[in-house]
């Protein structure tokens, strides 16, 4: 999709800057808003961006008026306890938003949150974007009213969203994820053992870790217990019992847990190093601010995967890297999702298929049985290709289904209004 030149026309003639109010929720948001405001900074060059975001999106020029990290907050329970502050964290936002008398509002994920700040804008005169839809296709379907009532426009990543909200009559693209155009091709067409080696080369943590060892490894895990504290302090005591088992199996395998920050960092090797000597011996934890695109790096560069249900399984998608999906919530959240979810799957190559062709281990099944269990299979040849096959067909169909810009369709549709 390109921009009518009549619509294009009609920016370009605008005295005054485009306002846009923009929120991401956390790290995945941070990289979807990026992507966004890059593409649209392409477009207009004269705009100015209010709201909250992360290092990518304040590269692309945006102010963050707080931490991304204030809205990153996961699950009912976890919620609950901090609603004051969100709803403060709200009030600041709509008081910049007022000053700033913003022309339009993006926001990105977060649907809790971005929806009550649009309910409070729409009516003002502000056209508001949802970018990423709520996941009205898989339960509750009834909050399409509200979505309605907050949104001018919804921005759908994925094919299966868009026919909930042509069945109840509102505006919906689906633009694909930014990652579909984002991951380098070089991660996708070099061999396995060259990523490798790059990937120690250009990481000095990473010589020191493997300078003794290089030779003696067997095979490489990639683990990615989350990008919150709440999910690495539920994810990662259970991927560190996995590694002291599958040790006893292989004592040549490595694993290494990229992440997204040097807090996060520090909070995995502070739970890394309450293990015995050998299982810290075998893992390492990396952060590499020079490098953007580290952890998709680490993933190609890997045999497996092993990781909790998010954006990270599309990326691992993406790059056909075998994975195992590990997921837990709090429990009183789980069971009330439990009795509202329609699908069958939570990991994203899973929904989009309409199948399993990754395996997942969802509560009181992710276990330290479990675990080693699949990523023992999951590491042998033939289960390997099987799955990175059935990733790569349904990365093509996904590539084949989403082909309209983001910036593209909020300007057209924001400006025919």
């Amino acid at each position: 999709m390109s921009i009518d030149k009549r619509i294009l026309k009609k920016l370009e003639g605008r005295n005054k800057p485009l306002t846009i109010g923009i929120v991401a929720g956390e790290a995945s948001g941070d990289a979807l808003g990026s992507d966004f405001m890059q593409k649209l900074n392409a477009i207009h060059s004269d705009i100015n961006w209010v709201g909250v975001g992360g290092t990518t999106m304040q590269r692309q020029g945006l102010k963050s008026l707080f931490p991304l990290s204030r809205l990153a907050v996961m699950g009912l329970v976890e919620v609950i306890k901090h609603l004051p502050d969100l709803f403060k964290a709200r009030d600041e936002i709509l008081q910049a938003f007022d000053k700033a008398n913003i022309d339009i509002f993006v926001g990105i994920d977060a649907p809790d949150f971005n929806l009550r700040v649009a309910k409070k804008l729409k009516p003002n005169g502000v056209y508001c974007v949802q970018y990423v839809s709520p996941s009205v296709w898989a339960w509750r379907e009834s909050r399409i009213h509200g979505i309605k009532k907050a949104t001018d426009l919804v921005l759908c990543l994925f094919p299966f969203e868009l026919p909930v909200y042509q069945k109840h009559n509102h505006p919906a693209k689906c633009v694909g994820h930014s990652l579909l155009h984002s991951i380098d091709d070089y991660l996708l067409n070099t061999p396995k053992l060259d990523l490798r080696t790059q990937l120690v080369w250009d990481n000095q943590g990473l010589q020191q870790f493997f300078v003794n060892r290089y030779d003696e490894v067997s095979q490489l895990v990639c683990m990615m217990p989350g990008s919150r504290r709440s999910e690495i302090n539920a994810m990662l005591p259970l991927f560190l019992d996995s590694v002291h088992r599958l040790l006893l199996i292989d004592k040549n395998l490595c694993f290494i847990i990229p992440t997204i920050d040097e807090n996060h960092q520090y909070i995995v090797q502070e739970l890394l190093e309450q293990r015995p000597k050998h299982v810290q011996e075998a893992v390492t934890v990396v952060f590499d601010a020079s490098q953007p695109n580290f952890s998709q790096l680490a993933m190609a560069a890997s045999d497996l995967v092993v990781l909790a249900s998010g954006t990270a399984t599309l990326e691992a998608m993406l790059l056909s890297t075998p994975m195992v999906v590990v997921y837990q919530l709090n429990n009183l959240t789980y069971q009330i999702a439990k009795r509202l979810v329609k699908t069958p799957y939570v990991a994203l190559p899973n929904i989009l298929a309409g199948k399993q062709i990754v395996p997942e281990l969802i509560q009181a099944e992710a276990n330290t049985d479990n675990l080693c269990r699949l990523v023992n299979q999951m590491l042998q040849p033939n289960s390997a290709d099987k799955q990175i096959n059935y990733l790569i067909e349904q990365s093509n169909l996904l590539r084949q289904q989403s082909n309209q810009s983001p910036a593209d369709c909020v300007i057209e549709h924001w400006l025919a209004n």
